[in-house]
């Protein structure tokens, strides 16, 4: 039974324990809570039908969207009931792609305000301030300053969409317990003047300071979620990319943290990269693998590759060596002069160039990964090198959302004749061609950071590592089976992600054991005890 003093309509307004018409005829007398409820007593199955029925006649994704926030306002556990009952489809609503627009649109469609918002100007006061918020065991803390949402830049508060979202995926996908965690979004200020302009822009209308403030901001911060919720895990999200970078380098080491975009995103591609060598029967310590952007996802990933090389035996500069980046300005070599400290490590002795086919024709990758957000920037004769090059040139553009893709699968298969094992960052529709259905993979971030969070819940360790996340991707390619990956599958089906979830969970738990960063008791059967932890999104009794 849940414990709780309300009474009347203050239930009825309580998320947590709203069970709307699935309330018993006792609990209504007990609570005063006859007269303000219809008299049908429901099931929370009959309740789905209701809101499959809402959702079906609305004209647009982003209208559901609206509709999952507002149920999530008023009724938590038929909400999460909802996402789980149907993953594959909801998921996409939820997130990826239509928080986008969501996002873009957050000012002007925002019901009820979620989590926490912490401004720059509250720096000495952040402890007295996350204190008001009413849950005193916080385990996870999702915060975004909002500074470079998917391929959208710079929104500022409007990217309070991102954190709430990915919170509502531990849950949906992983079963962690929802009440133990809290959105933020730390308003730094934006860059981004149209928004300063709007008249429903709900953020800062200021620049956003020096780095030396940034860092100021993030470093008391971080200190005072430390200080109200001790061992919470900070999950960095959506910081600008040489932020992100550079706050990530000054925790890892000294508190419970880790970033989605950096170490998530390196740990789903290299889980699609194992995939797609499984199918090759190649080894990722054999591979060349060119990057079209050197951000902080390209520089995540291309770390994660380097640390799994380094597991199948090369030496650090070995594995640096099989990589090759591309930014905005060119080829990463070591003649540039406006290299920062994260991308110097990668830089080659090559010729200077700003053209992706001469360094494909010159570096003859087996691999090619976008993360530019240029939309089409993998041309028809690129590809075509990539093929001419490989019997099965592996293509990767995971740049979000959908317009920002380095080249579609329906691209990717033509321009091959139907040789490349493909991921992109969005799901893209099945191609068929001379008589052959591909499958493209989705390189999405939501089967990682949800099974570390389940095992972080789980094993309390102090620190969270690359290890983990290299743990994960292994777990994640092993359960895409031999019938799945002849299809041309790199990653397992979104409809069984709660079990693919707790698999992974469970092989990043044995790993944090294996390794003496369990703050727990190892448990004889792993699985079955964090099974036993799960949320399940039914209704207790009040």
């Amino acid at each position: 039974m849940i414990e709780h003093n309300l009474t009347g309509k203050a239930i009825l307004v309580n998320a947590e324990l709203n069970k709307e018409t699935a309330f018993t005829d006792a609990e209504r007398r007990r609570y005063g809570l006859r007269g303000l409820l219809p008299p049908a007593i429901e099931t929370i199955e009959r309740q789905l039908e209701r809101v499959l029925h809402q959702l079906a006649v609305k004209p647009s994704d982003i209208e559901r969207y609206i509709y999952l926030a507002s149920l999530a306002d008023r009724n938590e556990t038929l909400f999460f009931h909802t996402l789980m009952s149907d993953p594959s489809y909801f998921v996409p609503i939820v997130y990826d792609p239509t928080v986008a627009e969501a996002c873009l649109k957050f000012g002007h469609i925002m019901r009820r305000s979620k989590g926490m918002y912490l401004t720059r100007h509250m720096k000495d006061e952040f402890v007295d301030i996350l204190r008001e918020w009413p849950v005193k065991d916080v385990r996870f803390i999702c915060v975004s300053t909002g500074g470079r949402i998917l391929g959208l830049g710079d929104i500022g508060a409007n990217g309070m969409g991102i954190p709430i979202g990915k919170l509502q995926l531990y849950t949906a996908c992983a079963g962690v317990p929802p009440g133990c965690m809290l959105p933020i979004l730390l308003d730094i200020g934006t860059t981004n003047a149209s928004l300063r302009a709007d008249p429903l822009y709900l953020g800062l209308r200021e620049e956003p300071p020096e780095e030396k403030e940034i860092d100021a901001i993030a470093d008391a911060f971080v200190a005072a979620a430390n200080d109200v919720f001790p061992g919470v895990c900070v999950h960095f999200e959506d910081w600008k990319g040489v932020d992100a970078m550079r706050l990530l380098a000054r925790y890892r080491d000294n508190i419970l943290c880790y970033n989605d975009d950096i170490q998530g995103t390196a740990s789903i591609v290299l889980a699609g990269l194992i995939t797609a060598l499984q199918i090759k029967k190649e080894k990722l310590r054999d591979q060349r693998i060119a990057f079209f952007g050197a951000g902080s996802a390209g520089i995540g990933i291309a770390n994660m590759i380097v640390s799994a090389m380094e597991e199948e035996g090369l030496s650090e500069a070995e594995a640096r060596a099989r990589i090759s980046l591309m930014d905005v300005n060119g080829l990463i070599e070591s003649g540039r002069t406006d290299l920062n400290a994260w991308q110097k490590p990668f830089a080659r002795d090559a010729a200077a160039t700003n053209d992706l086919l001469t360094v494909v024709k010159t570096f003859e990758p087996t691999i090619l990964i976008g993360v530019s957000t240029i939309g089409g920037a993998f041309k028809q004769d690129v590809i075509e090198e990539m093929a001419r090059l490989n019997d099965r040139p592996i293509i990767f553009p995971i740049s979000n959302p959908t317009d920002k893709a380095e080249c579609t699968a329906e691209q990717a298969y033509n321009w091959t004749n139907g040789k490349a094992l493909y991921a992109a960052g969005v799901q893209f529709p099945d191609v068929e061609r001379e008589g052959t259905v591909f499958h493209p993979g989705q390189a999405n971030n939501f089967y990682i950071f949800p099974a570390i969070g389940l095992a972080v819940y789980a094993t309390r360790p102090e620190r969270i590592t690359d290890g983990m996340f290299i743990a994960a991707a292994r777990a994640t390619a092993d359960q895409v089976d031999e019938t799945a990956r002849n299809k041309g599958m790199l990653f397992p089906l979104q409809a069984d992600i709660l079990q693919t979830e707790v698999t992974t969970a469970t092989r990043i738990a044995e790993y944090i054991f294996d390794t003496g960063m369990a703050s727990v008791e190892r448990p004889t059967d792993i699985r079955a005890w964090i099974e036993g932890l799960l949320y399940q999104p039914r209704y207790r009794e009040i």
